[in-house]
């Protein structure tokens, strides 16, 4: 919020009417640390949990929060919620299969007579004419 100063009254500049007016408190779990803080937000939420104080809030969980993320813990942390390993190893299996299959073999010509020829005799017979 930005105040302006008027000699000895202070005026909040802020525009009126586009801030939303449901925030209340709400607990966010860290599903990955377990660790847990209550903030006002607006954010939706279908269950519900109690709090310190013996109060319930509603509950949004989150995979990754301050108190997880390697950047505030500075630890190196290894984390794979969606399968990310999985679906490369998948991946890589699938390209090795692809290429282990046979080669198709090459289209032949035929010769007038209906007889098949390869692309070299094709080639000695053109160098002959």
């Amino acid at each position: 919020m930005y105040f302006l100063l008027y000699y000895d009254n202070v005026v909040p500049v802020m525009k009126k009417d586009i801030h939303p007016q449901n925030h209340r408190p709400v607990i966010f779990q860290d599903t990955s640390s377990e660790a847990r803080f209550l903030v006002q937000s607006t954010i939706e939420a279908e269950a519900t949990a109690k709090w310190d104080d013996g109060n319930e809030y509603p509950l949004y969980k989150v995979e990754i929060s301050s108190a997880s993320h390697p950047f505030y813990t500075g630890e190196r942390k290894e984390m794979d919620t969606a399968g990310r390993a999985d679906k490369f190893r998948k991946r890589v299996a699938k390209a090795k299969t692809k290429t282990t299959t046979p080669a198709k073999e090459p289209v032949r010509a035929e010769k007038a007579g209906g007889e098949p020829t390869d692309a070299k005799e094709e080639e000695a017979s053109k160098e002959e004419a």
